[in-house]
């Protein structure tokens, strides 16, 4: 391909709106185009990227046996309005209307029209297991688009749909999607890790995200330093706390004028804010609930909202309603006397002689002991605290450790959420009506291009991994149009290596040697040839590799052995 005849409009100042460094190169590299905010037109470049990790993501699916259909963008309101999430789906659902006034919209996901499908088409449990996937456009109209690609309102991912008869069926499927996204990556020359993660409003154990780990990466994974263990932020724990010490100390009311917050308490009575717990409030659905941690951790809101009898999404008490409940401000709440069902977590359980509020307004009290002068029920001590980096690891594994990560895969149980109420049944073995449980797995293909290039990059541009390069070889011709040496070596050089299986970008635009070798950096591909007169005279070319500094010069004659090995 001769680069004067590709649109590959590079630019060589950093734009303006750009946060991300993949934003920012995938623009000056000449991949994408903004067309409206969160919309991007993929130029040639960028596309053919696109076909390349779209061709590694179908033959890893088909391997796995995941048959491939192509279902609309464009669906019927009526499939929505049977589970339920046409009323529940907030404004990123974009919502339109055809020339007869039906409903429709654009989707951001598809489990209802796949459900549709496989009750249309499949009545007996002999067809089971059945895995779906497709790669196709989604729309969800975010609130505020970010990151290029990363967070734009359309998009292209693979979503694949399993049903299954028992949770037995669903399990080996399962752990085969989670081998087939671990050879994908792998494939893709990636650093990744896959971790445990939250399964929102479905519930289950199966849930794992996969992360490309960059330091630019929304995401915060936790690993243990001496083992396998790995889970994202939201659903990460730590190790079990030690023992609980033996009471040492009365407890007391202390008064403390102006006290609300842990830091101002621990400074007030010059202690460790470790020697602390707080008390919050938040809404429950037979009244306020209270959630007791140690003082210097934090609430994990996502492990509260799954506490039988709490609200989801979490919502705090408000002000009034403490004050009615408890009858303090939310400065001097403590779980002695509280008379709200109460949740501990395991580490504020573990304390002895501590300090909490008095349930009174600018008084604590010191020395408190549960089970001496407070209850704790077992059943009620649970996790809820927000790990942090060197807490111990479950199981003895060393110390937690953090990194950042982009989310690129997802794989989770959706049991019968969508099954159950689009009357999705076979017929068992016995010939009964059985709902089946599904599940869902979606990787994220303009969302992957992204994280690729954060993870291969350096000052000059971007350094594709030779798995996902637009091409394989860019041969740089110095001088084209007006040396004819250069010229027909370079297309010989051009036409060999194509032959040869190589796909190879020829620069033969009439530009400076400086810009020339400035975008091919940019672009990035893993190899460069420079043809140049003076190297040409003794039969040599210039050859460098994209990842390393140095040039070296290699006969014309062995360009191609070169590259072969």
């Amino acid at each position: 391909m001769h680069q004067s005849k590709l649109l590959i409009p590079t630019l060589k100042e950093n734009p303006a709106d750009a946060d991300v460094i993949s934003h920012r190169l995938m623009l000056r590299a000449g991949l994408i185009r903004q067309l409206a905010s969160g919309l991007y037109t993929w130029l040639p470049l960028g596309l053919r990227v696109i076909r390349k990790v779209e061709a590694i993501v179908r033959e890893e699916l088909e391997k796995s046996g995941v048959q491939e259909v192509l279902m609309p963008v464009v669906q019927p309101a009526e499939l929505w309005e049977e589970t339920g999430r046409w009323a529940k789906m907030g404004a990123e659902l974009c919502r339109l209307k055809d020339r007869h006034d039906r409903d429709f919209c654009l989707g951001p996901t598809h489990e209802e029209v796949i459900t549709d499908l496989f009750r249309r088409e499949i009545q007996s449990y002999r067809a089971l297991p059945v895995n779906f996937y497709q790669i196709q456009t989604k729309f969800r109209d975010e609130v505020r688009p970010r990151f290029g690609v990363m967070r734009a309102r359309e998009f292209t991912m693979k979503d694949a749909y399993s049903f299954h008869l028992d949770q037995e069926c669903f399990d080996t499927t399962y752990r085969e999607m989670y081998d087939c996204y671990t050879r994908i990556l792998t494939r893709m020359d990636l650093d990744f890790r896959a971790v445990q993660a939250d399964s929102g409003n479905i519930g289950g154990d199966n849930s794992h995200e996969f992360h490309v780990l960059a330091r630019s990466g929304e995401d915060t994974i936790v690993f243990a330093s001496a083992g396998d263990y790995a889970a994202n932020l939201e659903k990460a724990k730590a190790a079990a706390p030690s023992a609980r010490p033996e009471a040492g100390e009365d407890c007391k009311p202390v008064a403390t004028p102006g006290v609300h917050t842990i830091d101002d308490l621990a400074s007030f009575l010059k202690i460790d804010a470790k020697q602390t717990v707080k008390t919050l409030v938040v809404a429950g659905e037979e009244g306020p609930v209270a959630l007791v941690l140690r003082g210097d951790d934090e609430l994990n809101p996502i492990k509260a909202e799954k506490l039988a009898g709490v609200i989801a999404p979490l919502r705090m008490a408000t002000d009034e309603e403490i004050k009615q409940h408890v009858g303090c401000a939310p400065g001097s709440i403590g779980p002695c006397n509280l008379e709200l069902t109460t949740y501990v977590d395991s580490y504020a359980a573990a304390l002895a002689d501590f300090v909490c509020g008095a349930n009174e307004d600018d008084v604590h009290l010191t020395g408190v002991n549960w089970e001496r002068d407070v209850a704790l029920d077992d059943a009620f001590v649970v996790d809820l605290r927000t790990v942090r980096e060197g807490d111990p690891a479950p199981d003895g594994q060393g110390e937690l450790k953090f990194l950042r990560g982009i989310e690129v895969g997802h794989i989770f149980q959706l049991d019968r959420v969508y099954s159950e109420p689009m009357n999705a049944t076979v017929l068992d073995p016995d010939g009964k009506s059985l709902i089946p449980i599904m599940g869902c797995y979606g990787m994220g293909i303009t969302r992957l291009v992204a994280a690729i290039i954060e993870q291969n990059h350096d000052d000059d541009g971007i350094c594709w991994p030779e798995p996902l390069t637009p091409f394989d070889v860019h041969i740089v011709a110095l001088n084209y149009a007006k040396s004819e040496p250069v010229r027909e070596a370079a297309d010989r050089l051009h036409e060999e290596l194509s032959a040869k299986g190589f796909s190879v970008l020829l620069d033969d635009r009439g530009e400076r040697p400086g810009v020339k070798f400035a975008d091919a950096d940019l672009i990035g591909l893993p190899h460069r040839i420079t043809v140049g007169g003076r190297a040409l005279k003794e039969g040599n070319v210039e050859y460098r590799r994209r990842t390393e500094s140095d040039n070296r010069s290699v006969p014309l004659a062995d360009v191609a052995g070169c590259l072969q090995s």
